[in-house]
C-alpha cells in the first residue's frame, strides 16, 4: 500500500490520509469517527491509515511533525491538513469544501 502512496493520493477521488501511532491515545479515540466519516462518504472518499512508526520515511516526506495528522489529497495535491484531533464537523466541512472546489 505505501509503495503506491503517490498513486493513491493522485486519484480523482478525495483521499484522506491519517498519520497515526498505535501508542497515541488521541489517535485511537479518533479512529471510530474516521471510520464513520468514511462510511458516510464511501462513494467519494478513500481513507488511508498510516502508522508513523512503521512508515517513518513517508511521514518525514509528508512533513508530519506529530500524531495524529490528517492530510486530504485530490489529484496529488494537498487540500487540507490538520495536526491534532478535529471534530467530525470540522472534518466534514473540509471534505465539503474540497468536493465543491473539484466540481
Amino acid at each position: 500500500m505505501i509503495t503506491d502512496f503517490e498513486n493513491l493520493v493522485g486519484s480523482d477521488r478525495l483521499t484522506l490520509v491519517d498519520f497515526y501511532a498505535t501508542w497515541c491515545a488521541p489517535c485511537c479515540r479518533m479512529m471510530p469517527m474516521l471510520d464513520e466519516v468514511q462510511a458516510e462518504w464511501a462513494d467519494r472518499l478513500h481513507l488511508i491509515k498510516i502508522d508513523v512508526n512503521e512508515h517513518t520515511s513517508l511521514a518525514v516526506q509528508q512533513r508530519v511533525m506529530g500524531v495524529p495528522t490528517l492530510i486530504l489529497f485530490r489529484r496529488g495535491k494537498e487540500l487540507w491538513r490538520y495536526a491534532g484531533t478535529p471534530t467530525k464537523a470540522e472534518l466534514v466541512q473540509a471534505l465539503l469544501q474540497a468536493a465543491e472546489r473539484a466540481e
